[in-house]
């Protein structure tokens, strides 16, 4: 059987990209940022998963305005980035799980959720570039499964109904009879809010509260319903559910083996964790 082997979060803001195409991953501003990466990587090269499913929220580039599901999944056998407006270069394209995706799909069906399947998908830089911090060569060595999170457009999901989509999606990827080794990584957030009066709000309290929670109390951030959670972390902190679905799908009990939280990259609060199944 198919079997999680572990969990990262991480942010996921377009400067990053910008970032790795400078080389400016030593640079006093971003360095705390990127150092944060090196346990990860080890821990990656010692488990070498198979595939990973990535909880990530679009930006437009797939959907807009006028098409925004609330919950999507990647059924392709090729993912493919393009020009979002940022100016990060594209990466190579990115192999599809088409068996394992067709059996989450099934599987969250079966489980009454109502979801877009996508047989063609562009996928844009909260897909990328995660991807890119994790293997910087970008020589993929994993196949994908995209699941895509409305954050975007109301009305959002709820993080109860967020949590309860990590935990279907989890017992989907330990149902599938294959001998995959599955990492779930969930991109977005921290606290951070691009526009309006509060441009530039960070709230570091609420999200060490929160990166805490997700080991101890890993179901706390579901007592807030979307306006408390804006109110929280601003407007584009609410990409947290992310990370909810992503400790969601591993379990009731996970260990935490790594963290990095640093301010800011972009006006934004970037944190990342490490977790494995208990």
């Amino acid at each position: 059987m198919a079997r999680i082997i572990g969990g990262v979060t991480t942010s996921h803001v377009p400067a990053i990209g910008g970032a790795i195409a400078k080389g400016l991953q030593q640079d006093p501003y971003w360095k705390p940022f990127f150092d944060g990466f090196g346990p990860v990587r080890h821990w990656l090269a010692e488990t070498r998963p198979d595939t990973v499913v990535v909880v990530y929220n679009d930006h437009g580039l797939n959907f807009f305005l006028d098409k925004m599901p609330t919950f999507a999944v990647g059924a392709a056998a090729e993912y493919r980035n393009a020009d979002e407006g940022w100016g990060i270069p594209q990466v190579p394209p990115f192999t599809g799980d088409t068996a394992l995706s067709w059996h989450i799909i099934e599987s969250l069906v079966d489980e009454e959720f109502d979801l877009t399947t996508c047989q063609e998908m562009a996928v844009d830089h909260a897909f990328t570039l995660p991807m890119a911090l994790l293997w910087p060569d970008q020589i993929w060595p994993v196949k994908v499964v995209p699941v895509c999170i409305n954050t975007v457009q109301a009305p959002l999901p709820s993080a109860k109904r967020v949590w309860k989509l990590g935990e279907a999606l989890g017992r989907a990827v330990t149902s599938w009879p294959g001998d995959e080794k599955v990492l779930v990584l969930g991109t977005g957030g921290l606290s951070h809010q691009l526009d309006g009066e509060r441009a530039g709000f960070i709230n570091k309290d609420f999200d060490l509260k929160f990166m805490d929670s997700l080991t101890a109390d890993p179901t706390w951030a579901t007592q807030f319903d979307t306006h408390q959670l804006v109110e929280q972390t601003g407007t584009q902190g609410v990409e947290l559910l992310m990370w909810l679905a992503t400790r969601a799908a591993l379990g009731a009990k996970a260990r935490e083996l790594h963290r990095n939280y640093h301010i800011p990259i972009s006006n934004t609060a970037s944190g990342l964790m490490l977790f494995e199944p208990a």
